[in-house]
């Protein structure tokens, strides 16, 4: 009998040692190790020869799903962000969809205020300065008294506040999600739309997922909403802005500063607009890639593979049928 052939792409469950290469080479699986986010396009070229799929945030469209039957038995995705993968051509074709919640908060969050101080503070370009021999000191900004909207109060969001609780920020939330008991702990108001958190905010930091509602959540609308000298923080996803609006506001000085381990295009082509700008920080999409994150997260991946094709029930299914 042939041994389960499964492709993994993710670059981070490669590149980190840790104890899931063990795991993952324990199961006795043929695993193909490609160099992903890959495109709709090299999915295709790849899709029939699987029966399994270890991905990150690789294209799985219906075109590419729908291709990989009858052999493709499961996609088991590294992390939690299902915006790459068609959930509902998954399911209409009877593809199991797996994923690992709960692995990566405390990473992520911590990652937000390494953007945020960087951002407020000129780290980036300080270091610079003075790699360079230059002692150049710029006057920054303090976080302590500004108002952080945390946009999405999922186990992200709700790191990111414990975390700006002791920087003495003041917090307001919005998201479908919410937890009262929690809220109330640490001082949280609720708002009911996006504008009313805009309007509220020096500080913005997106948590949500990027569904048909959230597209371009904030947009040139809605932008202006901000105070002059708001900064913006993305470790969700790029296109929860506008790019046009994001960019005209960071042009005109509308925005002080954006940060983000995200963007619309992964990895950004030469001449995306937002690479350049002296008011934004970007970093490639790191925000999970610690070393016990990745062992985490890469352990919860294999162990949902290989509970599925024995029988067993997954940690966590996004889809059902």
């Amino acid at each position: 009998m042939s041994k389960t052939r499964v492709l993994l792409t993710t670059t981070s469950f490669q590149d980190t040692p840790g104890s899931h290469h063990d795991l993952l080479a324990a199961a006795g699986f043929d695993v193909v190790r490609e160099r992903g986010p890959l495109s709709e396009g090299r999915m295709l070229e790849l899709a029939g020869d699987f029966d399994a799929y270890l991905c990150g945030d690789d294209a799985m469209t219906r075109a590419v799903i729908s291709k990989s039957l009858p052999r493709l038995k499961v996609i088991s995705k590294y992390g939690i962000g299902l915006d790459k993968i068609d959930v509902r051509a998954a399911t209409d074709l009877k593809v199991p969809v797996l994923f690992t919640p709960g692995v990566n908060h405390t990473t992520v969050a911590e990652h937000t205020f390494a953007l945020l101080l960087a951002a407020v503070r000129n780290l980036v370009v300080e270091a610079n300065h003075t790699a360079a021999g230059r002692w150049t000191r710029i006057t920054g900004n303090e976080l302590c008294g500004k108002t952080l909207a945390i946009v999405g109060f999922g186990r992200i969001g709700k790191e990111v506040a414990v975390r700006a609780h002791a920087f003495g920020l003041k917090l307001v939330g919005y998201g479908n999600y919410w937890d009262e008991d929690f809220a109330r702990w640490y001082g949280i108001e609720r708002v009911a739309t996006i504008d009313d958190a805009l309007r509220l905010a020096d500080i913005v930091s997106l948590h949500t997922k990027l569904t048909p509602a959230t597209r371009h959540l904030i947009n040139a609308k809605n932008l202006p909403l901000l105070k002059r000298g708001a900064v913006i923080v993305n470790c969700a996803r790029g296109e929860i802005l506008e790019l046009s609006a994001l960019v005209d506001a960071l042009k005109s000085h509308k925005l002080l500063a954006y940060a983000a381990d995200v963007l619309d295009q992964e990895p950004p082509p030469a001449d995306h607009p937002l690479l350049g700008l002296p008011n934004v920080i970007i970093t490639p999409h790191i925000g999970s890639r610690t070393h016990e994150s990745v062992q985490r997260q890469a352990t919860c991946a294999v162990e949902n593979l290989t509970r599925y094709l024995t029988g067993q029930k997954p940690i966590a299914q996004a889809n059902e049928f």
